[in-house]
């Protein structure tokens, strides 16, 4: 699938090289206004943090699709892809 940006959620440096490396993605295409580094990373509101700035990228790019990953405790995790849709 092709996305245009990928917000990720980087609870630890090594877990977002290894997150953004195995699957080989576009370095330029993830966290494009910065992640939890450099926004904060609040317990308990880190998905809305991370959805907040995936709509942000969206709209400053006219639209796309776009996709939102959380890491959770215990090694589980949750993705979604948020496309724009004009009609």
């Amino acid at each position: 699938m092709d996305l245009d940006v990928i917000e990720l959620n980087e609870a630890f440096a090594a877990q977002s090289l290894a997150v953004v490396r195995e699957p080989r993605l576009d370095p330029k295409k993830v966290n494009v206004h910065g992640g939890a580094f450099a926004l904060g990373h609040p317990i308990g509101a880190s998905g809305t943090r991370v959805l907040t700035a995936l709509v942000h990228a969206l709209q400053a790019r006219g639209g796309g699709r776009d996709s939102a990953s959380l890491c959770i405790g215990g090694g589980m995790g949750k993705a979604m892809i948020v496309e724009s849709v004009t009609t």
